[in-house]
């Protein structure tokens, strides 16, 4: 088993399938399992499978990952979000080298190999109960970390390429390359979003692109800025604006009574009378005053 670990986006799903492609078992599947969004009460299932019948809506019998990946490669991806029951079943199909489907009596052997993948600190998941110690030193057996793209420029030229490529041929582009000036901003770059970013910019890049060369300029590294306190209050201001408005069309601009606007925004009609002139708003000529 292997285990990566890196902050997010770092590129550790890439680095699970590099090892699969240049091993043996390339022949074979590669199954990734997302560990934090396996439904709760069907880890199991989706795991290790199920009979028909084991439980309500089984109306199937359903292979589970590790049966699927036989032979092959199983990624558990986010593996510290794994439930503490699955964590032990895991580790016990790490072990025995079987599986029991939910709903049978008959264990199953399975030749995968394992490789997990996690940005959380395992260790500090250990000492507050959240991780089991003994699947740790079980995925541990070889370690890998995935430094952040920021300390590994001299990775972005090879990786940028590698995407130009991937996105070219999936466009249907003629050959293409960076501009040494634009490759010039990818290597200088700090990129926050790791890997995953450089994709998504490349991605951009390529789709955006008139001719054989990319041009990447600052509209693709710039992050988006958050709102100035002034902007922040100009779309409260717009939004309270709407609100009111839509509220006021459907009572006909009544303000007073049971069913008038006052009452339902909870507010008294003088003090709504105080919003309306704040906001600009005015009551149109042809509607009466109520």
């Amino acid at each position: 088993a292997a285990l990566i670990t890196g902050e997010t986006g770092t590129g550790k799903e890439l680095l699970a399938r590099a090892i699969h492609e240049l091993s043996p078992r390339r022949q074979k599947s590669f199954i990734r399992v997302n560990c934090a969004a396996l439904p709760m009460g069907l880890v199991e299932s989706e795991l290790f499978g199920h009979e028909r019948g084991a439980f309500t809506g089984a109306d199937q019998r359903r292979l589970g990952r590790f049966e699927l990946a036989n032979g092959g490669t199983l990624f558990l991806d986010e593996i510290g979000e794994m439930p503490l029951e699955a964590q032990a079943k895991l580790l016990r199909v790490l072990e025995d080298g079987e599986v029991d489907r939910v709903g049978s009596t008959q264990s199953i052997p399975v030749d995968v190999r394992i490789i997990a993948a996690t940005n959380a600190d395992l260790v500090a998941a250990i000492s507050s109960g959240r991780f089991r110690p003994d699947l740790f030193y079980r995925l541990h057996v070889f370690p890998i970390v995935i430094p952040p793209l920021r300390d590994r420029p001299e990775d972005i030229p090879l990786l940028a390429r590698h995407f130009l490529e991937h996105f070219r041929l999936k466009l249907k582009r003629p050959r293409q390359d960076f501009s040494a000036r634009s490759m010039d901003r990818l290597v200088r770059y700090t990129w926050p979003g790791n890997v995953r970013e450089l994709q998504n910019v490349i991605e951009r890049a390529v789709i955006l692109a008139r001719s054989s060369t990319i041009e990447i300029d600052d509209q693709f590294l710039t992050l988006p800025s958050a709102p100035t306190e002034a902007e922040a209050t100009d779309n409260l201001q717009e939004l309270e604006r709407q609100h009111i408005l839509q509220l006021l069309d459907r009572t006909q601009w009544r303000i007073y009574g049971r069913n008038g606007a006052a009452a339902q925004l909870g507010l008294n009609p003088s003090t709504l009378r105080s919003r309306l002139k704040k906001l600009g708003l005015q009551r149109p000529a042809h509607l009466s005053s109520t």
